[in-house]
């Protein structure tokens, strides 16, 4: 019996996951330089997988200590578009089941729309409980970002069913009536607060598409409110919609000297 075929080689790699497999260690006495760039490649891939499980295992710190201290309910909670000029503050909280693992979860800046997009569905599918919540210009520029941040937080927790026992904030330090821990770049360190910027990201890029549709001159679609060239030049040519915030500069400034 002939040797395997590379394409009969690259089927059954794909389900070794051992180093030590007998047949792994068979492969590396065959000398065809397409057997060895498929050994390369598994050992690549195989390398990249363990380094997002030990990722995936330290973001679980947080919630692995509180709850060895009793609590089980635990939800993360983030924000987005603190920055814009144009939209709301969009922030949201998620309690996802302890046995909960999806290797990349990170945060939402950090991973392309496509992969947030997938994550949303499964962390929609998953989680115990979501709650979302958004504060638009007006009550920006009434109360000011940090304000409407803080407000934000709180509603989108206050849509949690079950509720929470224990909260995770990226950042943010509230009073709430549940035990928290404020986290210093937070998405990076929490599933459960990664999870969070993931939904709440997903949800307020939906919403600059829809508004893109209605004000198609300020490229939200693309710049999703945050003051690029394009949007500022859009907002001197067009003026301002009721989407903008009018606290914000380059925005105040140029409303106040009209």
């Amino acid at each position: 019996m002939g040797k395997e075929t590379i394409g009969q080689i690259e089927e059954r790699l794909s389900f070794i996951k051992d180093e030590t497999d007998p047949y792994l260690v068979e492969l590396e006495n065959d000398e065809r330089k397409g057997v060895r760039i498929l050994i390369d490649k598994w050992k690549r891939q195989t390398q990249a997988k363990r380094l997002l499980k030990e990722k995936f295992a330290e973001m679980c710190t947080y919630e692995k200590k509180y709850r060895a201290q009793g609590f089980q309910l635990i939800a993360g909670v983030d924000e987005v578009g603190r920055g814009p000029l144009a939209g709301p503050v969009v922030t949201a909280a998620v309690i996802l089941p302890e046995d909960f693992y999806l290797e990349g979860i990170d945060d939402s800046k950090k991973l392309t729309e496509k992969r947030r997009e997938e994550y949303n569905e499964i962390i929609k599918k998953e989680a115990l409980s979501i709650g979302i919540s958004m504060i638009s210009a007006t009550i920006i520029d009434e109360i000011n970002i940090y304000e409407a941040t803080k407000k934000a937080m709180k509603e989108a927790i206050s849509k949690l069913t079950p509720k929470p026992d224990f909260i995770l904030i990226d950042a943010m330090k509230l009073e709430l009536p549940f035990a928290s821990d404020s986290i210093i770049k937070g998405d990076a360190k929490s599933i459960s607060i990664a999870a969070a910027s993931i939904v709440a990201k997903v949800a307020r890029d939906h919403l600059m598409k829809d508004l893109a549709k209605t004000y198609p001159q300020y490229g939200f679609e693309q710049n999703m409110g945050y003051g690029t060239k394009e949007h500022i030049n859009a907002i001197h040519t067009y003026g301002i919609t009721p989407y903008h915030r009018k606290s914000f500069a380059p925005i105040k400034d140029m409303l106040t000297t009209v």
